[in-house]
């Protein structure tokens, strides 16, 4: 099962489970996490080839929808389920297929189709880094610097390295691997008909208008907003803002409808 880190108690509030990106892991929403327990339990795992979670051959997002299930079940469902990016994809996935898990939905800027932008250069560019020679996560930051990764993401992909034990936290094979599938979208059937609330950064283009007829059909009940001034890392650049908007969807939403 997906290793996951818990904040807070239980409450009449549905338990809220955050999803993290690709390279991520559950401590990327450690602080948002704990802001936001003051009204439910929020639940923060590491998906599968990430953080502490088991490392699998595989990386698809059925198998990581299965992932989240078997969560779920264990904790106590039905959740409000938020994924950002990879996990907002593997969110949806969830929705679609076992919407009875799952009493709302918030996806943070990505939508249910492919993209065309690999993600595969910055494994590169992980692999670049000399783990024999570093000895703290600022010396993996420069190496990466040297290899054209801006600064944001220097900081971001160190979390998930491993100084201790020289390595990443992160199966960069399976991930490498599974590239195409990952900035892909299966086809699934279903429709998911709870709330659900498209969140994107008011400088990013991954959820475009265009985008917006398809998430419609498989979400009926979506509503858009975005985070001026935030790009595709919206919570990372516009954390409280990030949790104001969903304080503010799940309070309107206190019901499944």
């Amino acid at each position: 099962m997906l290793n996951y880190s818990e904040h807070g108690t239980d409450t009449d509030a549905p338990p809220l489970v955050i999803v993290h990106g690709l390279y991520g892991s559950g401590r990327n929403w450690g602080v948002i996490a704990k802001r936001l327990s003051d009204r439910s339990r929020v639940i923060t795992p590491d998906m599968r080839n990430h953080g502490d979670s088991p490392t699998e051959p595989t990386n698809s997002y059925p198998e990581m929808a299965a992932d989240l299930a078997e969560l779920i079940e264990h904790i106590g469902g039905p959740v409000d389920l938020c994924g950002h990016s990879m996990g907002g994809k593997a969110a949806m996935v969830l929705a679609l297929t076992r919407p009875d898990l799952l009493r709302r939905l918030i996806v943070a800027d990505i939508a249910p189709v492919p993209y065309a932008h690999s993600q595969s250069h910055h494994i590169a560019a992980m692999r670049s880094v000399d783990l024999a020679t570093v000895t703290r996560r600022s010396e993996a930051s420069e190496q990466l610097g040297h290899h054209g990764v801006e600064p944001a993401l220097q900081s971001f992909f160190t979390q998930s390295l491993d100084v201790a034990n020289k390595r990443w936290k992160l199966n960069l094979d399976a991930l490498e691997a599974d590239m195409d599938a990952i900035i892909g979208f299966p086809e699934v059937t279903g429709v998911f008909e709870g709330p659900a609330f498209f969140l994107s950064g008011g400088e990013s283009d991954y959820v475009r208008p265009e985008h917006r007829p398809r998430i419609k059909e498989l979400f009926p009940r979506a509503r858009f907003a975005k985070l001026p001034g935030a790009g595709h890392w919206l919570h990372a650049e516009k954390p409280r803002e990030f949790e104001a908007a969903l304080r503010a969807f799940l309070d309107a939403e206190a019901s499944p409808g």
